[in-house]
């Protein structure tokens, strides 16, 4: 488990990261969300002792990342994807990396095969890598020492729709083996797909965590609704007495979608689609987060 608490990091009069707590729990895939310049690098870094916190606590299975003996065999971390040499090979990143960890070079080979990173890929200098193939690098280098704790920064960053839907069954395979793993985006459509919590941190602060229902459950506005027969639709909801207008080509009503669907389902009325209108996630993260956001090319 990953335990932050009470975590500030301060340079000088600026707070990067101000008084943030939270939990990853083994067997879960926590999202850790926010703009540019929210807090989370800094947040990560100082995790894995890149940042010395001005307060607060970091403990991971209960001990400071300084202090896990070998700790390459425990926390798999990728922060940074172009962090690495680029007058090295591939292979040779993942050679070095096992063995300081004491690992043998065959598991250099199944890492390699496990990121899709071909033979004349692995013999190939980092300088002549696309950034795609630096993340899965990246991701096999945290992979190598078999940890039980994956912290990740933006690793879906440069990758095609073929690999960032590998990176999902990756992270989501792993955290269903009982791995614990926090994963760092601005992703939301991706991140939503994957993340058991959700963390949201703007400006150095945490604004808002929990699952995605909870997240949104105090933030519904109402829902849209289209039907095959949109006039009995109409009269059915005002029967009922929910509130009802022209939204497109359906209905916006005042009510949660499962009172619609009962309206519906009562009147033997087929819907043709039914959801929330709050904007999901999106309009969530937008809203808590308003006063960070850069909008256009400003």
């Amino acid at each position: 488990m990953i335990e932050v608490t009470g975590l500030t990091k301060s340079y000088g009069g600026f707070t990067a990261v101000d008084d943030v707590s939270f939990r990853c729990e083994p067997g879960r895939v926590t999202g850790f969300l926010g703009p540019n310049g929210a807090g989370k690098t800094t947040t990560m870094r100082a995790m894995v002792g890149l940042t010395p916190p001005t307060r607060g606590t970091v403990t991971i299975g209960g001990l400071r990342y300084a202090d896990i003996p070998n700790p390459g065999r425990h926390v798999g971390v990728l922060l940074d994807a172009s962090a690495q040499h680029n007058g090295r090979t591939g292979r040779e990143v993942l050679t070095i990396g096992a063995r300081t960890m004491g690992l043998p070079d065959s598991r250099v080979e199944e890492m390699l095969e496990l990121v899709s990173l071909t033979g004349p890929e692995a013999k190939r200098r980092l300088r002549n890598y696309s950034l795609g193939m630096r993340q899965r690098l990246g991701v096999a280098h945290a992979l190598l020492g078999d940890p039980s704790v994956l912290i990740l920064d933006e690793p879906a960053n440069g990758l095609d729709p073929a690999g960032i839907r590998w990176m999902r069954s990756l992270l989501k395979g792993y955290a269903d083996r009982g791995g614990t793993v926090l994963l760092s985006s601005h992703l939301l459509h991706e991140v939503e797909q994957i993340a058991d919590e959700m963390i949201l941190i703007g400006r150095g602060r945490i604004v808002a965590q929990g699952d995605r229902r909870s997240l949104l459950a105090e933030r519904h506005t109402g829902t849209l609704v289209t039907a095959e027969d949109m006039d009995a639709l109409t009269k059915a909801l005002d029967a009922a007495g929910l509130s009802a207008h022209a939204a497109g080509e359906g209905l916006s009503v005042e009510a949660e979608p499962v009172e619609v669907g009962r309206v519906a389902a009562a009147e033997r009325i087929v819907l043709t689609d039914l959801r929330g209108a709050d904007g999901g996630l999106e309009n969530l993260f937008l809203e808590l987060t308003a006063d960070t956001q850069r909008e256009g090319n400003a």
